[in-house]
């Protein structure tokens, strides 16, 4: 698992280089928005993955509801990985949002506009720095299922983000990849390569996080194991 932990992180950097060669260097200027436009190919990837991994929270923390009084270790290993998610949302959804604000003040001449889709995502961002404190302050099975249940209202405003721009009128541009717009295929084809380094990125910080996590649970129970013995 190491030596395909490795490979996997490899890989990513690899792709997050080619891909900033592709949005630099390959990828054609835009003719209204000039170069600012090429922080594109770092937002809108950004933020996809970030509407991906509340998902895995999501599925990871009721399995971990379901879990809990049935099979202790696999509860245990759902938690973890709820966790390692949760964290990487926020660091996704963080830098989609601060990708958003610096193209949105030379685009739109402010630095926030409190539309649909802003708002959605930041919402999105202070329910999981929500539950990320509240695992952080509060240990014991009690507040890790009050966090899955958390996790779980958190889930639902992922597709309210997603739909934002198609249910309200915003400042916030229209879909160009899934709706009426076109951009170049070269574009989309830099646009592509950054998602795929993004994804394969985020997966092998759930990974390490989780293993990390998991080192620290078994950490924990030895200790408490120790703890009763002494007792």
């Amino acid at each position: 698992m190491k030596t395909l932990f490795t490979i996997l992180a490899a890989v990513a950097v690899v792709l997050l280089g080619f891909g900033l060669y592709q949005a630099f260097l390959v990828a054609p200027t835009e003719a209204t928005m000039g170069p600012v436009q090429r922080i594109f190919y770092w937002h809108v990837p950004l933020n996809i993955i970030g509407e991906i991994t509340p998902y895995v929270n999501m599925l990871a923390s009721i399995a971990y509801i379901f879990l809990r009084g049935r099979n202790q270790l696999a509860a245990r290993r759902a938690d973890a990985l709820a966790v390692a998610s949760a964290e990487v949302t926020v660091l996704f959804v963080g830098l989609g949002l601060i990708g958003g604000i610096l193209w949105g003040r030379p685009a739109w001449g402010i630095w926030w506009a409190w539309d649909a889709r802003t708002t959605s995502t930041l919402l999105l961002l202070l329910l999981y720095v929500s539950y990320l404190l509240l695992r952080r302050f509060s240990d014991g099975p009690g507040s890790r299922t009050i966090a899955a249940v958390l996790s779980i209202f958190a889930g639902v405003d992922v597709p309210i983000v997603f739909m934002s721009i198609r249910w309200w009128r915003t400042q916030h541009p229209a879909p160009v990849l899934t709706g009426d717009g076109e951009i170049d295929p070269v574009m989309k084809s830099a646009f592509a390569w950054n998602l795929l380094a993004f994804f394969i990125w985020g997966i092998v910080l759930i990974w390490a996080r989780y293993a990390t996590l998991r080192r620290e649970q078994a950490l924990a129970e030895r200790e408490a194991l120790q703890l009763i013995g002494v007792a």
